[in-house]
């Protein structure tokens, strides 16, 4: 290029091709014009440089705050005096008289699902503390269980209160039922043997249900205003109607049904 450059001006700045592709030309005596292949910078690479910062205003949570709720509910477990005192939102004042026999079943259920989410056991490692939360789930089960069904609610209470147990083998005989109940109870299980087809069963179970209702009803007023020897006529009465109502869910045509009470 050097060469081709020289050779240019020796030309006297006339046109020329100086080779190498350098052109010259000379438009005047004080101007000299080098046109040739544009040399251009190699480009800069720039490598970005990731910083991380932590921000003073936002630290990250502490492993108090971050406790999950397993760990604060075997802190703070539920009191098991009683079934009632296990589910406080849904019962607050306790058992009868203080409240109503009647009971929220749907509330009680939306209780009884969140504590089983925080005592379940499969949140707990083996050892102590899952031997615990098993005792305390099987707890809340039996609770739940319990209250959540009219007969068993009332034969708990009045087994709890009154140290009355309608369920002992013993039970029909020490508190039994009037002659006219016995017989009603006798005609049903023979028109269940008799029945022929399932719309006999169907209306068998309609009739049924509906002394199961007025049971029910009557056993609550009793309990509400303290009449025990009443509570547990009305107790006894509903187990049979509780009976018959198993005999009619397991009907085929001839079988023989016992009605056990």
């Amino acid at each position: 290029m050097l060469l081709s450059v020289l050779a240019c001006l020796d030309t006297g700045g006339n046109d020329k091709d100086g080779g190498d592709g350098v052109h010259c030309s000379q438009p005047n005596a004080d101007t000299i014009l080098i046109k040739g292949p544009t040399l251009r910078p190699a480009a800069s690479v720039l490598t970005p440089v990731r910083t991380l910062t932590t921000s003073s205003a936002n630290p990250p949570p502490s492993s108090a705050s971050s406790a999950d709720d397993s760990t604060f509910f075997a802190a703070q477990p539920p009191d098991i005096s009683n079934h009632y005192t296990i589910f406080p939102k849904t019962l607050p004042q306790g058992p009868p008289p203080a409240s109503s026999f009647d009971i929220s079943v749907p509330n009680l259920r939306r209780e009884f699902l969140a504590l089983q989410g925080l005592v379940h056991p499969d949140k707990y490692p083996s050892g102590a503390a899952k031997q615990r939360a098993e005792a305390l789930s099987a707890r809340i089960n039996d609770a739940y269980r319990t209250l959540s069904d009219p007969l068993s609610r009332a034969q708990y209470l009045l087994a709890f209160q009154h140290g009355i147990d309608v369920t002992s083998e013993d039970g029909a005989k020490r508190h039994p039922q009037d002659p006219e109940t016995l017989m009603q109870v006798l005609e049903i299980q023979e028109a269940i043997e008799e029945a022929q087809d399932e719309a006999t069963i169907l209306e068998l179970k309609t009739e049924n249900e509906e002394r199961v209702r007025h049971t029910v009803r009557a056993l609550g007023e009793a309990i509400d205003r303290g009449d025990v020897d009443e509570a547990v006529r009305k107790c006894v009465r509903l187990r049979f109607w509780y009976n018959i109502r198993d005999a009619l869910r397991e009907w085929e045509p001839g079988k023989e049904i016992r009605l056990v009470h």
